[in-house]
């Protein structure tokens, strides 16, 4: 597969994705997609792209007068969805909330402790 949706975005080296993660935040979808992590790498390397939601109104079903607004996910990034399902065989898993905001929670200790540690070894040497 040529994988033209990927390509577009940017990412080089497609052989080397292990697996994505989506999410929303206000009015646009955030995907992150992870590569495998190379003998030697500290941090696995991963890519961030943030898709505007298209917004558009609809007649409303209970009075059809009155229009809603309803926002809709990017074709493009429906496109790169499937292209890194076929690459990930990706399983889509239903987390809860709850365990979503832990395990983002979980990962941001990590980073910004590391951060911190990697400060405090150049003030050390200063």
């Amino acid at each position: 597969m040529e994988y033209n949706s990927l390509k577009s975005l940017g990412v080089k080296h497609i052989e080397d994705i292990e697996k994505y993660s989506l999410r929303s935040e206000l009015d646009q979808d955030v995907l992150k997609i992870y590569h495998v992590r190379k003998k030697g790498e500290l941090f696995q390397r991963s890519e961030k792209f943030k898709f505007p939601r298209r917004k558009r109104m609809v007649r409303s079903d209970v009075n059809p007068s009155e229009y809603k607004e309803i926002s809709e996910v990017s074709s493009v990034l429906t496109h790169v969805l499937a292209e890194l399902d076929d690459i990930t065989n990706h399983v889509h898993d239903e987390k809860s909330v709850k365990e979503q905001i832990l395990s983002d929670l979980r990962h941001l200790e990590k980073v910004v402790q590391n951060k911190i540690a990697e400060i405090e070894s150049k003030l050390d040497r200063l």
